[in-house]
């Protein structure tokens, strides 16, 4: 079973930079690509960023400038980083990995939530 654990959330100030990590555990195999969404409720999960084992970086077009994907050097390992968050980046943010080169599936975390105050 393969489980992505985020950390990182919680109350925040507006112009804080939090960080949010996420870990995936359960497989030996190196996740290619892995990345954000978020969620703000009434709304549908949409895309942050992802990025692949290689650094390869896809940014969702009004997502560009404020945020910053990275892997870290564990394997499977995957951050995001906020900067001047604000209170409209209020959402649940999940983790997301991709497993499908390896006849797996998407597997999703939890969330966390971040929550900004203005």
């Amino acid at each position: 079973q393969v489980w992505l654990v985020e950390s990182g959330g919680g109350l925040v100030q507006a112009g804080e930079s939090p960080k949010l990590s996420c870990v995936a555990t359960g497989t030996t195999f190196p996740i290619n690509i892995m990345g954000w969404y978020r969620q703000t409720p009434g709304n549908q999960r949409e895309l942050v960023a992802t990025i692949t084992r290689l650094g390869n970086t896809n940014y969702a077009d009004s997502m560009k400038g404020r945020f910053t994907v990275s892997r870290g050097t564990a394997k499977n390992t995957v951050y995001l980083q906020i900067h001047n968050v604000q209170p409209e980046d209020t959402a649940v943010y999940y983790c997301h990995g991709d497993l499908s080169d390896y006849g797996d599936k998407v597997y999703w975390g939890q969330g966390t939530q971040v929550t900004v105050s203005s």
